[in-house]
């Protein structure tokens, strides 16, 4: 407790009633305090702040043991007792007492103090004070005697007088709330308890914390209290609260009534100096879990108010200050620590149902229940070929998918996606390196997985509040590099991050992350250690966050290449985990990435020629990057040399591209030589059919998981008479546009997985195909 100035050794002992009020009781909201009550109505009805009172003079600290002289003295009966305790024949003993929870006993349980003296023994405790006492003495009147302990000063007397008065009451309201039977009774006791734990000249953190616990103890073992006794007793023992932590059980005891009675000004008038105070000065929400509970139900209870999130704004605005900069250090790792618990209680019940923990890279990479699909087959070859097979049964480092069973549970819906090994490639038979790949367009990966997540109506509303609170804590210029700092590494759980509504509303954080200038601030976007996801992986196109196409990718690109990021090993992480979207969002005119492709053909990032020779097509498919790769060019000749060695032979388009795209890309430079071309998981349609017939050289084809049709499918078979290997896995192809397939004489591998096929046009195609080797049927009717 804070004490006034003016107090001081000599000030007088009487207690002078001062009314006190430190800034945390202050209100939070003045326009939200209840008015005044008519005299008639209850207390708690409307709770009113009780005025902290002082006790000016000295200042003590709460004695548990210590050194002192005793002399007992009992009651004189006959004349020769009168003549034994007379104060000449007095004997003083020395000893070490220990001031417990129920007595006064002695480390020597010896002479005087064989047994120890009970408090419930001890009928007053006095100060020695008539003339020829004996001096600093305090006597203890019991039961057939008087107890004298003697001092070696004034203020070692003033303390033993105080510590024991205090450790009598004590134990006295204890006995008396123990056993409650009228309330009304119970509730003055605790009036009285608290008046005196302010009153009191002991200066102890247990002088107003043993009040609290009694009351907390009390609570617990009556549960069945109304309403009205609860907001009785908060208001009762709200002054102690202004300067000390509630303990454990009576944090449960707020925690109930900010659940039950939200709307109850009790939360605003004396729960808000708590929790301001909590965050103020809490050191560790791990060692007192129920702090934060409490304080996360509290602000649960300001957001159910008519305003809502204003109320919880206003809270928020009224912690950081009025100032630029927050005076208070721990408010900002409270209000994260708080946050962070809550969004985790949202997800609780599907975490403790999942059998297997996913890591971020499988839900990034893609997640399947077991239980949804059938399991995996190796292809069905209708000519066996024995290098094939024996690829497939010698190579299990390349997988050709793998399945991920995220949380074994019936609310959480995964969509069938595939691992990113996939795009391992199946080497051709030796000896035969100069003959077609015929699976090596099968096998792409895809971009993101997708996982559905419903989430209680309460849970949801969690949700979003505290989200709301981490949005707000953002827009704090000074709060904003410490928030960063503790968000990161990533503090989620896998399923928050694997929740579209959870990441596309905290998206508004990480936007500002990249928008701030401050290299401390934009640097926590990247992940901490390799293998690690961070913010940066996790809204770049492909990641499980990504919902924008690459926009919050591109600023946070821009930001980190304008900071002290231009560095190879950066752009040696882009090429080799972000290559395709940097190309995409190029291919649509975004600077900075365009900006990026000149840096790595600078910087020889890149050694394939093939993929030098698509960023190259990709910059001279628009006016800025064909601007800037002119200049790049004026300073690195061997970049025109490598073009006019003709086109690349391999090229794979960006997951999510469209039809646009393509066109835009194979009309800016030459793609003769193009033999294989993969246009997996992107948006093209049967459109891109028109440019794709333009590819004279083209002999693999790589649809899986477009939009690719019957369209399509005819006309490249009236032009691509000379491809060899085809991949339509789940694409929306149908018999009309699958029989126009059988004047393809040079097919040797088609996938048709997942298509309408039906029997009978397979069996046609397989007579009228005689080079096809191998077939993938599966989960079609001919399977």
């Amino acid at each position: 407790m804070d004490f006034d100035s003016s107090s001081g050794g000599g000030a007088d002992l009487h207690n002078n009633h001062n009314p006190h009020q430190t800034d945390e009781s202050k209100p939070l909201l003045g326009e939200m305090s209840a008015p005044t009550p008519p005299d008639g109505n209850k207390m708690g009805a409307a709770p009113c702040r009780r005025a902290l009172l002082h006790c000016n003079g000295m200042r003590y600290k709460l004695l548990q043991e210590g050194d002192i002289q005793v002399c007992v003295i009992k009651h004189p009966r006959t004349f020769l007792s009168k003549i034994l305790t007379s104060k000449f024949l007095r004997r003083w003993e020395p000893h070490h007492l220990t001031l417990t929870d129920t007595s006064l006993a002695s480390a020597t349980p010896t002479g005087y103090m064989e047994n120890s003296v009970s408090y419930s023994s001890i009928e007053d405790i006095q100060l020695l004070s008539w003339e020829n006492a004996p001096k600093y003495c305090l006597q203890l009147t019991v039961p057939g005697g008087t107890v004298l302990l003697q001092a070696a000063n004034s203020y070692l007397r003033d303390q033993w007088f105080h510590s024991l008065q205090w450790k009598k009451k004590i134990y006295k309201y204890k006995k008396v709330l123990s056993n409650p039977s009228r309330w009304e009774v119970v509730l003055k006791e605790i009036r009285t308890l608290v008046d005196m734990a302010l009153t009191s000249p002991l200066q102890d953190d247990s002088i107003h914390q043993a009040p609290l616990e009694i009351v907390s103890k009390l609570l617990s073992e009556n549960i069945n209290l109304t309403t009205q006794e609860h907001e009785n007793i908060i208001v009762a023992i709200a002054p102690l609260l202004e300067n000390n932590h509630p303990p454990p059980d009576l944090c449960e005891f707020f925690c109930k009534h900010c659940r039950e009675r939200p709307r109850s000004m009790v939360v605003i008038e004396v729960f808000t100096p708590v929790v301001q105070r909590i965050l103020k000065h809490n050191m560790d929400f791990g060692k007192c879990p129920r702090l934060r509970l409490f304080t996360q139900e509290y602000i649960l209870a300001l957001n159910e108010l008519n305003a809502g999130m204003e109320v919880v704004k206003k809270f928020i605005q009224s912690m950081h200050g009025q100032t630029g900069h927050c005076p208070h250090p721990r408010v900002l790792p409270n209000l994260v620590a708080v946050c962070l618990a809550a969004i985790y209680s949202c997800y609780e019940e599907y975490i403790n149902s999942r059998d297997n923990s996913p890591s971020l890279k499988e839900i990034r990479n893609g997640c399947q229940q077991q239980c949804d699909r059938k399991p995996n087959l190796p292809l069905r070859l209708l000519r066996a070929n024995p290098d094939l097979v024996s690829q497939e049964v010698t190579s299990p480092t390349e997988p050709r998918i793998k399945s991920v069973v995220i949380v074994n549970s019936s609310e959480i819906h995964v969509e069938l996606k595939h691992n990113n090994t996939a795009n391992q490639k199946l080497k051709s038979p030796a000896g035969n390196e100069s003959e077609p790949n015929l699976i090596d367009c099968l096998l792409v990966s895809p971009a993101c997985s997708t996982m559905n997540i419903e989430l209680s109506p309460q849970a949801d509303r969690v949700l979003v509040c505290y989200v709301e609170i981490l949005k707000m804590l953002s827009d704090y210029d000074d709060w904003r590099p410490a928030l960063a700092s503790l968000l990161q590494p990533i503090p989620f759980p896998k399923e928050a991050l694997a929740h579209e509504k959870f990441t596309k509303e905290l998206k508004y954080v990480i936007q500002r992350f990249a928008e701030d200038p401050r290299q401390e601030v934009h640097s926590c976007l990247l992940s901490v250690r390799a293998g690690k996801d961070g913010w940066f992986q996790l809204y770049s196109p492909g990641g499980v966050a990504c919902d924008d196409d690459g926009e919050l990718f591109a600023s946070m690109v821009h930001i980190l290449m304008g900071s002290c990021y231009k560095t190879k090993k950066f752009l040696l992480s882009l090429a080799e985990n972000k290559l395709g979207p940097c190309m995409l969002l190029a291919l649509r005119g975004n600077q900075t990435m365009v900006e990026i492709l000149c840096l790595m053909l600078e910087y020889n990032i890149i050694e394939n020629n093939d993929t030098q020779l698509q960023i190259i097509s990709t910059l001279e498919s628009t006016d800025v990057g064909k601007k800037m790769y002119e200049q790049l060019c004026d300073r690195q000749r061997e970049l025109k040399e490598l073009q006019r060695k003709g086109g690349p032979t391999r090229l794979t388009l960006p997951s999510k591209s469209t039809d646009a795209d393509l066109t835009r890309l194979l009309s800016s430079g030459s793609f003769g030589n193009l033999e294989n071309l993969s246009l997996a998981f992107t948006n093209v349609t049967s459109a891109c059919a028109e440019q794709l017939i333009k590819l004279p050289s083209l002999k693999q084809l790589n649809l899986w998981s477009t939009q690719f049709g019957d369209a399509g499918l005819r006309l490249l078979s009236e032009h691509l008479t000379s491809l060899q290997v085809l991949n339509l896995c789940e694409t929306p192809v149908t018999d009309a546009g699958l029989l126009a397939l059988s004047s393809m004489k040079s097919l040797c591998s088609l996938n048709m997985n997942s298509t309408k096929l039906s029997a009978d046009t397979y069996e046609d195609l397989k007579a009228k195909l005689p080079n096809l080797k191998e077939v993938d049927v599966r989960y079609t009717e001919a399977w």
